[in-house]
């Protein structure tokens, strides 16, 4: 059992949360992730562990609403109780000196590179920060980023904030002005670490992406995270989250990650039905995920 001590929105369908995990928060390291289920019946959902403070014995979990699940923890209060907790899994990201780094964060998974961000820095590396949103208000941790940070760059699709570009404008940017990079983390929607891979692979820029394909049991046994990299099968949850970019299957990928959408929709107007909820939340869902 794990009390919700803090909950805060961040953004348009965006949580951030604060849990009791004590052995988790000491365990844990950089790019390591959690699987939760809200209750015995509840399905089971990877999230990043986006923080920790091992003397409180506490995790922090960020989110973003995108099917019952999700909508389902966005309601929950502090003094709720999630029933299982479990991790950290995965293996934690390789943390060296290596120069120079671009972590570049999109959307929610800026929530992921945190705490890989500061681990990067903590070990003396000149952090360059790419974050990218769709608009302004979807743009999450950018104080914390900057705090972490030697240089940060922001885009936004529709140029509400910052740059109106991609990320993978400034970072072709950075290369064209002969910037060295010494090794780049990308980290968001499955489209936009393919567009980042295929920016520094002509250069021979060390690229790791972090995958959150759909997972099951966390242990390597469903095969529900298979991902294609470098022509082989990997499982996300104990060979990953992290991959080489340049060898992921990212086609591959996007088409696992839409396998299930129509049973997940359904599965989300069942429950909101079933407890009274009115259908904001259900557009906010088909929104994020591109449904209508």
């Amino acid at each position: 059992m794990h009390k919700i001590l803090k909950m805060e929105v961040l953004g348009p369908a965006v949580f951030r949360m604060v849990v009791e995990a004590a052995q988790i928060a000491r365990k844990r390291k950089a790019g390591q992730f959690i699987i939760l289920s809200i209750d015995e019946y509840g399905e089971r959902i990877p999230l990043t562990i986006a923080d920790a403070d091992s003397e409180a014995g506490t995790i922090t979990l960020i989110f973003q609403v995108v099917g019952k699940t999700t909508t389902q923890l966005s309601q929950m209060k502090v003094g709720d109780v999630i029933e299982n907790i479990v991790g950290p899994l995965g293996k934690p990201t390789h943390i060296e000196n290596f120069g120079t780094v671009v972590c570049i964060g999109g959307g929610i998974g800026i929530a992921p590179l945190f705490p890989i961000t500061q681990a990067l820095k903590k070990a003396g590396n000149k952090i360059i920060t790419i974050l990218g949103a769709r608009s302004k208000d979807l743009l999450i941790l950018e104080n914390e980023m900057k705090a972490i940070s030697d240089e940060t760059i922001v885009t936004t699709d529709d140029g509400s904030y910052g740059e109106k570009a991609l990320v993978t404008g400034p970072l072709q940017r950075m290369i064209d002005a002969g910037e060295r990079i010494d090794f780049c983390v990308a980290i968001g929607p499955a489209i936009m670490m393919k567009f980042v891979s295929k920016t520094t692979e002509p250069y021979g820029i060390p690229t790791f992406v972090s995958i959150n394909t759909i997972m099951i049991d966390g242990t390597g046994m469903c095969g529900g995270c298979r991902v294609s990299v470098g022509g082989e099968t990997k499982f996300a949850c104990v060979d990953g989250p992290e991959f080489d970019g340049h060898k992921v299957d990212f086609d591959e990928l996007t088409n696992r990650l839409h396998s299930y959408n129509d049973e997940e929709s359904k599965a989300l107007k069942r429950w909101n039905e079933a407890h009274g909820e009115g259908c904001r939340m259900i557009r906010q869902a088909e929104n994020l995920s591109g449904e209508k």
